[in-house]
């Protein structure tokens, strides 16, 4: 008996077979594993015209190339079935040439590619970012690692948590101030890269309010995978209200309170060299500070924002970001408190 042979302790080949059912039952497993959720940025979940149409294209070719695969399979498995050598049995008569056939599996693929090719070309025109007249436009600037806004028409900016209007048409042009980065928000359109020197662009309308995750999604650095985003879509008096606080300047600490004392530790630290508050320092290295403490998260949208979220970026950014130019600051503890007491306030 050969070492390889599968063989029953009775003496009986068994089927080889068998030995894949562990291997299938793993893949199985594997496969609803992926079928789990939820997915905060999944592209199945379409929340704007934009997105609507790439997932009306991907449907449609999901379900074409799910009918060639069952045709073919099919097909693959008849052959094998009915044209299997038996033991007596002559070898199947050869056919050569079928003219129908031959006509048939030319125009049958043919035919796919224009029933593909025609709603792509659709797609494609219809997602190449123009936008009607009257469109919001947002300027979009990728740094290493977090997202600048600006709304030129609204005369503001906004730093990583993009805000827009619901059922609005929406601009968004884009570039990098650095590398090579990505704007993508699944939920609400596709992927468009960000080139320092050239504008990208994207329009879409989004249909409903929420908040839609987002990320980079092109390699730019160690901490490409820390930089999130975060749109936020809201109704036309919500997003109004933003506007005005975001026009406003943030409001001066009491005298003698723990924010009074937070302004003068940034007034002589080292974030004054980097960062813009208004009325009190206007560096652009760095994320605008004006309202930071109305801002649902810090450090590129990778974190909450939260006390003691605050206190450990101050403390030590490249330790929680890789690659971060935020040196860490040597403050007391003390200090610390009333410095994020009064970036807390910023709002």
């Amino acid at each position: 008996m050969a070492p390889n042979d599968n063989v029953r302790v009775d003496g009986l080949r068994s089927p080889v077979y068998f030995d894949a059912v562990p291997f299938v039952l793993v893949a199985v497993l594997l496969v609803l594993t992926g079928c789990s959720g939820p997915f905060p940025q999944s592209v199945f979940a379409p929340r704007s015209d934009f997105a609507t149409e790439l997932d009306g294209l991907f449907w449609n070719v999901f379900w074409w190339a799910v009918a060639v695969f069952v045709i073919v399979e099919t097909l693959l498995i008849v052959a094998i079935v009915r044209f299997r050598a038996r033991p007596g049995a002559g070898a199947p008569k050869p056919v050569h040439g079928h003219t129908l056939l031959e006509i048939g599996w030319t125009l049958a693929p043919a035919l796919i590619l224009v029933f593909i090719a025609v709603p792509t070309m659709r797609s494609v025109f219809a997602t190449a970012g123009h936008a009607p007249e009257g469109a919001l436009r947002v300027e979009v600037i990728g740094h290493q690692w977090w997202w600048e806004y600006r709304y030129p028409t609204l005369g503001i900016s906004a730093y990583n948590e993009l805000h827009l209007p619901v059922k609005t048409p929406i601009l968004v042009e884009m570039t990098s101030g650095d590398v090579i980065h990505s704007f993508w928000a699944p939920g609400l359109g596709g992927k468009r890269d960000l080139i320092q020197g050239r504008t990208s662009r994207i329009a879409f309308r989004p249909d409903s309010t929420g908040e839609f995750l987002g990320q980079c999604a092109e390699f730019c650095g160690a901490s490409h995978a820390n930089m999130r985003l975060r749109v936020i879509v809201e109704s036309d008096s919500v997003f109004q209200r933003w506007i005005d606080r975001q026009r406003g300047a943030p409001a001066t600490p009491a005298q003698g309170s723990p924010e009074e004392r937070g302004q003068q530790i940034y007034r002589r630290s080292a974030c004054i060299g980097c960062h813009t508050i208004t009325g009190v320092s206007s560096a652009k290295v760095g994320p605008d500070l004006s309202h930071v403490g109305s801002r649902s998260t810090i450090a590129g949208a990778l974190f909450p924002n939260t006390t003691e979220s605050l206190q450990r970026w101050i403390q030590n950014a490249p330790a929680l970001k890789p690659g971060a130019l935020m040196p860490p600051q040597n403050l007391s503890g003390e200090d610390l408190d009333a410095l994020v007491a009064y970036l807390q306030s910023l709002k």
